[in-house]
């Protein structure tokens, strides 16, 4: 069975011919429209019934049609005239033709007096179908502007009769002349970014839901994907080439991802290439939404928090479009008399709202294949979210949010967990590697361990351990030709230590493997002055790195540096304050040889940088996330930074001061990359 059957009326045989003449629609453009039908015959005469019961037929299905006063073999000889006319240089039923498909929403208003000439809404179908039997002719490249112009004809706003037609024309017209294809899907998938009814909706119709106008988009691109296999491989170019723009609105983006989700159900082949496509966007929008944060002050990142409070979406309304085009057209002149700082914060809330939305959608679009997370699907569907992670996301660098994908479910069971941490593993510590990649697979290595909730114990302490074999490999490799810290030289060493280092300050507890009955497991204070034990020899291990010439505590994150040795003083797992004090000493450029530090160039004498340049970022992608939606998501997942009184404080007054603040700095913290050492949240 074919996926279109007309639903027209059906007529009880053939109705007879009139012997009337019948006056053809194609006029020139400048009668037609309001002219009266005049009939030949007596104005008194009755009209007879079969006189006004004209019918066209559908040569595919032998169905028959109601279409006034023409007949379907006379619209099919007048628009082959009209084509053969303008191949022989008369254009004007040509070009009545090609208006007629143009105005095609223009409401019908009849004469008073009578029936004119004007096409009336429902007519329109019979035109398309004669255009179907005259495909071999509009394979004359000189039709190439016609066919433009009943491409972009609003069909998806008409009834279910036109939609199959036209649709029947699109596969005549692709099958005729193949180069068409690309120009038929390409118009296909530009509706995908529809998002109000006006846009689709024809007058004389009754109102087309954003449900139904879809179900007809797909139906007809499913039709002609299984009439044209080779469109599949089209449609994929087209799909990517297609995506909104990156300033376009949160509807707009919206609802072509909805519809590319649509596809991926019909067409598995597109799966991997759909869900790539949307996860590219997303990391665009996410890395640049970082820049744009770090080039704006503390007010007016407020501000952006402020207007998210005030006007905060649902998950159900990202696609609703309240405004109507004339809204639409106040608030563009109001943007005009906007000050840059009232542009800054717009722009930027716009995007929040682009990423919650993107990601909310696909933390839904996901979450029922992990129904079951230790299932064979499952695991097939996290292999697409890691797949994605290692190629687009882990060599983005200040990508902020999209990344929590794989935090979530790779949280959902021991296997998936497993898997993400080989794979970081594995990249950070590959020989053919390049640094930028390791320092950041060694940093999502950290920050998922760190702060992953559902992290169990037994793997916080395996990796801990790992790592810390890891740089004193390092270690025994860098060591006899150094002269003192260099992060361009031992940069991979560097990035290990501040991993270790980041681990420590937010699972200490899981690396304590005895203590005395006296301390509560669930009162981070009671360790503190406790004789604790810590797993292997991790005491020892991390002294020889921190002591050792290559003195990772100058090149690491001072911010992390710090916390860790409040930390490690007071729960006694060792004392470095001294080597930090000496280190406010020393000056990193001393040890920068002019190879590493001017590409090659001569150094010049004055050469100098601050001392940030040559540290390590306080980068750990796992920090605080609180896009207002998509969060939700994530309340289980997390583990939050506490601040313990006695033991991670300087000042209990202070802390409860931080905490109470720290709503108020809740965007700041959440879309912004710490790079000023705003690590904990």
């Amino acid at each position: 069975m074919r996926p279109f059957s007309p639903a027209a009326r059906v007529l009880p045989g053939s109705a007879p011919r009139s012997a009337t003449p019948v006056k053809s629609i194609l006029k020139t453009a400048s009668v037609l429209g309001n002219r009266k039908h005049r009939h030949e015959s007596s104005p008194d005469a009755p009209e007879s019934p079969t006189k006004r019961r004209k019918v066209f037929f559908d040569d595919i299905r032998n169905i028959t049609y109601e279409v006034g006063r023409r007949t379907m073999e006379e619209v099919k000889l007048e628009v082959r005239n009209a084509l053969e006319g303008h191949l022989g240089g008369q254009d004007s039923r040509y070009d009545t033709l090609k208006e007629m498909f143009a105005n095609d929403t223009k409401r019908y208003l009849p004469s008073a007096a009578g029936e004119d000439d004007t096409l009336k809404p429902h007519e329109l179908q019979a035109y398309v179908m004669a255009l179907t039997s005259c495909v071999p002719i509009l394979k004359h490249k000189d039709f190439n502007g016609l066919v433009r112009v009943v491409l972009q004809c609003s069909w998806l706003g008409r009834d279910d009769a036109f939609v199959k037609s036209f649709t029947h024309f699109l596969a005549a017209l692709v099958s005729a002349q193949g180069s068409y294809l690309g120009t038929v899907l390409s118009m296909i998938v530009d509706k995908f970014q529809l998002t109000r009814q006006s846009k689709w909706g024809v007058p004389d119709f009754p109102e087309v839901t954003r449900e139904t106008m879809r179900q007809r988009l797909h139906s007809t691109l499913l039709y002609l994907l299984q009439m044209f296999p080779s469109a599949v491989s089209v449609l994929e170019s087209i799909l990517n080439a297609k995506f909104p723009f990156p300033d376009d609105s949160v509807q707009t983006h919206m609802a072509y991802i909805n519809n590319l989700l649509k596809v991926k159900e019909y067409m598995p082949k597109l799966e991997n290439e759909i869900l790539d496509s949307i996860l590219n966007r997303v990391v665009k929008i996410d890395s640049q939404m970082q820049l744009d944060l770090e080039d704006l002050d503390d007010e007016i990142t407020t501000a952006v928090l402020f207007a998210l409070r005030e006007n905060p979406h649902t998950t159900s309304d990202w696609e609703e479009d309240e405004l109507d085009e004339s809204d639409n057209e106040s608030v563009d002149s109001e943007d005009l008399d906007l000050d840059e700082e009232t542009t800054q914060i717009k722009t930027v809330k716009e995007n929040v709202d682009k990423m919650d939305a993107i990601l909310d959608t696909l933390f839904k679009f996901y979450t029922p294949y992990f129904l079951n997370p230790g299932s064979d699907k499952a695991f097939d569907a996290f292999a697409i979210i890691l797949r994605e992670f290692d190629r687009i996301v882990l060599p983005t660098y200040k990508s902020r949010h999209t990344q929590f994908l794989i935090f979530h479910f790779a949280q959902q069971h021991e296997r998936l967990t497993d898997a993400f941490c080989g794979q970081l593993i594995s990249t950070a510590f590959q020989n053919n590697t390049p640094n930028v990649l390791k320092q950041a697979a060694a940093a999502y290595l950290a920050s998922f361990v760190a702060r992953g909730a559902r992290v169990p114990r037994s793997l916080v302490r395996s990796i801990f351990s790992l790592l810390l074999v890891h740089v004193e490999n390092y270690r025994r490799k860098y060591e006899p030709t150094c002269r003192g810290p260099d992060l361009k030289r031992f940069h991979p060493y560097y990035s290990l230590v501040q991993a270790i280092l980041y681990i420590f300050c937010f699972r200490w507890q899981d690396l304590v493997v005895a203590a005395p009955d006296t301390v509560d497991t669930d009162d981070a204070a009671s360790y503190i002055g406790q004789d604790l034990e810590w797993v292997g020899s991790a005491r020892k291990d991390l002294s020889i790195q921190i002591f050792g010439k290559l003195n990772p505590l100058k090149v690491c994150a001072p911010v992390i540096v710090e916390e860790f040795a409040r930390l490690a003083h007071r729960l006694g797992f060792m004392y470095i304050y001294p080597l930090v004090e000496s280190n406010k000493r020393v000056r990193l450029t001393q040890f920068i040889s002019s190879t590493y530090a001017t590409g090659g160039a001569l150094r010049e004498a004055g050469y100098d940088h601050e001392e940030s340049f040559h540290q390590l970022d306080p980068y750990f992608p796992f920090d605080p996330y609180q896009l207002p939606i998509s969060k939700r998501w994530l309340d289980d997942d997390y583990v939050h930074w506490k601040s313990v009184p006695g033991l991670n404080a300087d000042d209990d007054s202070d802390d409860s001061d931080d905490m109470d603040e720290e709503d108020d700095n809740e965007l700041e913290e959440a879309t912004a990359t710490d790079s000023e050492g705003g690590d904990y949240d």
